[in-house]
């Protein structure tokens, strides 16, 4: 007489989903704030929202998103320590824009089959990077889907929920003819565009992982599993330090824009007003070589770089020039290399035009 069917031998394993639990518990308790309540394993995360009482008028901000083929860098090198970093990046960096507090963040993790030990060094690089963006990772899930995925595959999400004052927020209704851009550097290619990086150096040029690269001092893995920098925390210092308290009118830093999927002159765009334009100098940075190398393999045009990857600046900021010196030590005190890279014009059109040549 045959074995009924089970729920493992469909291949979901539910005792190796509880040891992850286990494995991960150290890190999630690192990622933590006063305002939250109970530990892990609860059906929600809970986040006391009484601290909001202290704001003349609260509005709550929300992100999701994922690190999309990054993962399958990851995967081929058996490294999971570090995407976390690139999910949370992701995500509390596009609050942070609009000038929000990111509060708390949960995670997905969806595999073809749990492996304890890989769950718990994604959601350990996950905890990391909440902690350097001063979020709480207080909830998430660890699902295996078995015929849908491979066994050493896996996906994760995540989503993040912040908040601003409403007379605070920053966004294309502050910006002003003369302002500046001052763009923040980025730690390579963070997390897009993977899709096409994978397609030259793979596909194309036939490359391994593990090949040394003279022009980028490094394996060729370990430049592209590289994690996203995490802006959150730097960007909030950096609005309290030159926008000051909320009865001073003097606020020179007007919006942000995070460089991420559409490239640098897409989501500047995102944050000009449509009665104005921006004009962006490439002659002001170097692109990290990892770049033109993409290029160069894969003979892709600038402009199909540029509107796929991020070309060495992962967040903006538009302020007004007086406070574009005080912006750049601000950021530079916290390890951000930041510059000025352009202007906004008094031209119609609410668009971001990038002239001149990258610096070698």
């Amino acid at each position: 007489m045959s074995e009924g069917a089970s729920y493992a031998a469909a291949g979901v394993d539910i005792e190796a989903g509880d040891r992850a639990v286990e494995l991960m518990k150290e890190w999630v308790a690192k990622a933590t704030r006063p305002e939250v309540v109970g530990g892990l394993g609860g059906f929600a995360g809970l986040f006391d929202a009484t601290a909001l009482t202290s704001y003349r008028r609260p509005l709550l901000a929300t992100s999701t998103d994922g690190i999309g083929t990054k993962v399958a860098i990851a995967q081929r090198l058996d490294k999971h320590d570090t995407i976390g970093f690139d999910l949370v990046g992701m995500v509390v960096d596009d609050l942070v824009v609009c000038g929000a507090e990111p509060l708390f963040m949960t995670d997905y993790i969806c595999t073809g089959k749990v492996v304890p030990e890989t769950i718990a060094q994604i959601v350990k690089g996950i905890a990391e990077a909440c902690v350097e963006a001063g979020t709480a990772l207080v909830g998430g899930e660890t699902a295996e889907h078995p015929g849908l995925l491979d066994p050493d595959e896996y996906d994760v999400a995540g989503a993040s929920t912040g908040v601003v004052e409403a007379d605070e927020v920053l966004g294309a209704e502050r910006v002003r003819p003369g302002d500046v851009v001052v763009a923040m550097g980025s730690s390579g290619l963070h997390s897009n565009g993977y899709s096409l990086v994978r397609h030259v150096f793979f596909d194309r040029a036939k490359w391994s992982l593990d090949r040394e690269v003279p022009e980028l001092g490094a394996t060729l893995g370990e430049v592209l599993l590289t994690p996203t920098r995490v802006y959150a925390k730097h960007c909030l210092e950096l609005i309290q330090e030159l926008n000051g308290e909320p009865d001073d009118d003097a606020k020179p830093l007007h919006a942000m824009s995070h460089i991420t999927g559409g490239g640098f002159a897409a989501n500047l765009a995102r944050v000009i007003p449509d009665e104005l334009s921006v004009r962006i100098d490439r002659s002001t940075w170097t692109p990290a070589p990892i770049f033109g190398l993409v290029g160069l393999l894969g003979d892709v045009k600038l402009p199909e770089l540029e509107k796929t990857l991020n070309m060495g600046a992962g967040m903006v900021a538009v302020l007004d020039p007086s406070a574009a010196d005080r912006a750049i030590a601000a950021l530079a005190a916290r390890d951000i290399p930041a510059w000025v890279c352009g202007e906004v014009t008094q031209t119609p059109g609410g668009t971001v035009t990038l002239e001149g040549t990258y610096a070698k």
